[in-house]
């Protein structure tokens, strides 16, 4: 019985909550009588850190009407399948049911939940603001059974269809379907109004330019309801499912595409989709425009020369460690070439290969190992319970013995990593990398030793805040795209602030850096004068390739800059054997667009502060060692060497 009177109180508290709202909605309430005559909203504006126009997200330039009635039947079914299965039966808004618990999930989590018709998303576009408030959702409620009152079911469908946004500046059925089909929406197919209808819940996750394998598989979702409501036939499901994503390349006037996209979603997290696209924001970026428009450049002329190595794509990041400004991005080869060229690859999931390394060898020396730590770099085999045994091999075939870890981090070789891995453990590494800024690795998954070669993968965004945490000697910090957003009255509703967290110590961060900076040790593997040695600077940089050459990274820093560069194919298949890490694939494009910002922006050549924690004494070859203080003692015994000279 207290259960009851319980569950009955709370009820009873939300209708008086509801009732209190709907009186104080009531006042300065718009109406519905004024669908047909809709005034329509601000655009949002995009800019560069210097004010430079990078885009405009409309809501009310790019849009033509069209009617009901001339288009194909299944436009419509399409919509009402995904959208108000009950359109036709309710009377603007679900059952009184539906209506509480919508105002009850809105109150427990502040945020709205579910619960809108057709009807009352044509009026939360069309009449409303695009406040978050429970008040806005009670007049959305209340104007929807008020429309119902006034306007007939098609008149509803055709005013949806004509309203609401589709995606980018495409605003309406017959403008989404121009945009993405170059047609117009009375010739629309099945599967393209199927597309087109899954999009308006969220263009831009949904987006067949930004997550095509989203954009199918929504598709295919609201094909697989429209089948199951008897809307279509099981043939006509399973033909329309199994066509192909055929959407044309965006013609919109854009700048930094990528970086506009992913500056948009971040956007439309933050304050909803309805206040990017009708709040007339003025959102100021940290991208420079002439950087990004050379980087974009510097893509374009490398992937031309190496197409014969089965390289068709490429992707580049610039960023400021110190702020995780981002200055640059390229997220493709040619956003505009293909729908393919759309897909961001920054921000996509790949294969690392030996880029991992930094965080792995980082661990290492937590634990206890140092840059002087002998390894051996000889066959190994490691049994795993249930699967098979695990052989790992170097890039070449070959083995050197005895090595410091100095030589056999900064040559890349993998036996000695999987090594150090095995003593580590694949857990702590999981962990650790966690901590640096990889957010795709899971911490209950069970990986396997081969992790250390870069098995598991990554987002470049990732790679870029990890290697950033050794550029800011220790401390990690995200990367923000925004400097500053201001209402359309000049009112600053955001100020960009620095947040940095102490995740690993400088004398770590510091003596890796050293190691991927040192052109002598590397250059057994590299050669003297490879691509990622820049004559009068010192740049920190490791190469990665993924296996059997699906992937092949660059990145490196400085204190000040951070540049990774990716080439491969979107569809994961190889790459020509001939491609060598760090002579070609990505490590030209790395090295030109370093130069680029070592010239005109570092102009001297800056490196970090030794830690005092930090000790030098002499080791291998005529140089000096680094150590964390106190970790030094026995440490320089000479190993069993192959000769340091440079092959060729």
């Amino acid at each position: 019985d207290r259960l009851r009177f319980f569950i009955l109180g709370i009820i009873f508290t939300i209708f008086v909550s509801f009732l209190i709202t709907s009186f104080k909605a009531l006042k300065n309430l718009p109406t519905p009588m004024n669908l047909k005559n809709k005034r329509f909203s601000y655009s949002t504006h995009i800019y560069d850190r210097y004010g430079r126009l990078l885009y405009e997200v409309y809501r009310e330039e790019n849009r033509t009407p069209v009617k009901l009635k001339e288009l194909p039947e299944y436009v419509k079914w399409a919509t009402i399948a995904i959208e108000d299965k009950d359109f036709y039966k309710h009377k603007g808004v679900s059952p009184i049911g539906g209506i509480l618990r919508a105002i009850k999930d809105t109150i427990l989590t502040g945020k709205l939940q579910g619960g809108s018709t057709i009807t009352q998303q044509l009026i939360k576009t069309a009449l409303l603001s695009p406040e978050r408030t429970i008040r806005r959702k009670v007049k959305e409620i209340i104007l929807a059974l008020w429309a119902e009152k006034l306007y007939s079911k098609d008149e509803i469908l055709e005013m949806y269809l004509n309203y609401i946004p589709y995606g980018g500046a495409a605003y309406g059925i017959q403008e989404a379907s121009r945009l993405y089909f170059g047609k117009n929406a009375k010739d629309l197919t099945l599967p393209e109004a199927a597309l087109l209808s899954g999009l308006p819940k969220a263009p831009s996750l949904y987006s067949p330019y930004l997550n095509p394998k989203a954009a199918l598989n929504r598709r295919n979702e609201v094909l697989k309801k429209m089948y199951e409501l008897g809307f279509i036939s099981k043939q006509e499901y399973e033909k329309a499912k199994n066509t192909p994503l055929n959407v044309k390349p965006p013609k919109t006037p854009i700048k930094a595409p990528h970086f506009v996209f992913y500056v948009k979603k971040l956007l439309e997290e933050k304050y909803g989709k309805e206040m990017v696209e009708e709040g007339g924001l003025r959102v100021y970026t940290t991208l420079d425009l002439d950087l990004q428009q050379k980087a974009e450049q510097i893509v374009k002329q490398e992937i031309d020369k190496i197409k014969n190595l089965n390289v068709t794509n490429a992707a580049l990041l610039v960023t400021r460690p110190p702020t995780g400004e981002i200055l640059a991005m390229v997220g493709s080869y040619d956003f505009f070439a293909t729908p393919s060229g759309a897909f961001n690859v920054t921000t996509a999931l790949r294969q690392p290969g030996s880029a991992i390394k930094p965080l792995l060898y980082s661990l290492a020396l937590k634990k206890g190992f140092t840059a002087a730590t002998i390894i051996d770099d000889s066959p190994v085999v490691f049994k795993v319970p249930g699967s098979q045994p695990y052989k790992p091999v170097n890039y070449d075939g070959k083995f050197r013995g005895k090595i410091p870890l100095r030589y056999a981090f900064a040559n890349s070789y993998n036996i000695p990593a999987v090594k150090v891995l095995n003593n580590i453990g694949i857990k702590d590494f999981v962990k650790h990398a966690r901590k640096m800024g990889i957010t795709t690795w899971e911490e209950k998954k069970p990986y396997g030793l081969s992790i250390a070669l870069g098995a598991a993968e990554v987002r470049m965004i990732d790679l870029a805040v990890a290697y950033g945490t050794l550029a800011n000697l220790g401390y990690k910090v995200e990367l923000n795209p925004i400097l500053k957003i201001e209402t359309i009255d000049g009112q600053t509703i955001y100020q960009r602030e620095t947040r940095k967290k102490r995740v690993i110590s400088p004398e770590i961060a510091y003596i890796i850096s050293d190691i991927i900076s040192d052109n002598f040790a590397r250059s057994w593997a590299f050669g003297a004068n490879s691509q990622l040695n820049i004559p009068g600077f010192k740049v920190a940089v490791k190469t990665g390739t993924s296996n059997e050459k699906r992937d092949n990274w660059t990145v490196g820093y400085t204190p000040e800059y951070l540049v990774a560069a990716w080439v491969g194919n979107n569809d994961f298949s190889p790459m020509n054997r001939r491609l060598t890490s760090g002579i070609t694939g990505a490590a030209p494009i790395w090295r030109r667009i370093m130069l680029e910002i070592l010239e005109n922006y570092q102009k001297e050549n800056i490196w970090f502060k030794k830690p005092e924690n930090v000790v030098e004494i002499p080791c291998y070859f005529g140089k000096k060692e680094l150590f964390i203080k106190g970790t030094e003692k026995n440490q320089c015994k000479q190993p069993i060497l192959n000769s340091p000279t440079p092959s060729p």
